[in-house]
């Protein structure tokens, strides 16, 4: 490409302008919790030119695994074969998108990729909603991929991946370590609509992944520092851990600090559906 993507977000006229790109990869990333093949179907029924789909519940995702939450990551060997069958190398710069904001579930490969080393990996802001609202091309047709070998990467980075273990070790830690990207109702434990048991972690603060955007795209980075850095309280962006649900929306809200210059924080994969498989594991309800 004549110029490198960005590692966080790309508008719709930049990625506009780099289609037929030789060395740009598109994935599809639309995902449905309530209705897992919704996502598949509706990149059948129109997508940008040349996308592929990473299916939530398939590529990105292992059930085998057990105890690890609602969305367990697969092995690198079988992400790194899927990425081969997409045509994705470390050569390629890769856009990945959603239905929108990015968070079901364009920020988890986006995460996912990044764990793997690749760097030349956007997410689309404003998803194929933006898109659409500026009038670029779609299509129903499936192009032909050039399949690669599996990518080339032994493994996750796993310093990048938070344990259970871990959070039970900083369990007492002051705040600012542990961020939850659910709703308040969630948080509070007032709601639960997905897992059998309502709370949070011990020692998380809030912060609503969708507080990350307005109308649909991130908001400014100097805004977004702005509200994310107090939640810290000094840490280093590194110290922190990032939690949600099943480890899919924290991957948004660490594309937000990423975004606005807060580099270096770490997602739990489990989340709250993971740490609940242990009943033994401490919870807490109400504002942190």
């Amino acid at each position: 490409m004549t110029h490198p993507i960005p590692e966080t977000l790309v508008g719709v006229d930049d990625l506009a302008k780099r289609l037929g790109d030789p060395s740009l990869r598109l994935v599809d990333a639309r995902a449905m919790l309530s209705d897992p093949a919704a996502g598949r179907a509706a990149w059948q029924a129109a997508h940008l030119p040349g996308a592929v789909h990473a299916d939530l519940e398939h590529d990105l995702s292992d059930h085998s695994v057990t105890g690890q939450g609602r969305h367990p990551l697969p092995s690198p060997v079988d992400f790194a074969r899927r990425l081969g069958e997409w045509g994705i190398g470390p050569q390629h710069a890769v856009v990945v998108y959603d239905a929108g904001d990015g968070s079901m579930a364009a920020a988890r490969l986006w995460w996912m990729l990044r764990l793997f080393g690749h760097r030349q990996v956007a997410v689309l802001d404003g998803g194929l909603a933006a898109w659409r609202a500026a009038g670029l091309p779609e299509t129903d047709a499936v192009a032909p991929v050039e399949a690669l070998p599996p990518y080339p990467a032994a493994d996750f980075d796993r310093t990048a991946i938070a344990t259970a273990d871990e959070i039970l070790r900083r369990q007492g830690e002051g705040p600012g370590w542990l961020l939850d990207a659910r709703g308040g109702e969630r948080f509070r434990g007032e709601v639960e609509p997905i897992d059998p048991v309502a709370g949070h972690i011990p020692g998380a603060l809030n912060r609503p992944f969708a507080q990350n955007v307005e109308a649909g795209r991130f908001r400014d980075a100097d805004a977004l520092r702005a509200e994310l850095q107090p939640l810290l309280h000094g840490r280093d962006p590194a110290d922190v851990v990032l939690s949600c649900g099943s480890g899919v929306t924290a991957c948004h809200l660490l594309l937000a600090m990423e975004h606005a210059g807060l580099s270096g924080a770490r997602v739990y994969a489990g989340s709250w559906s993971g740490w609940i498989a242990d009943p033994s594991r401490p919870i807490a309800t109400g504002a942190a």
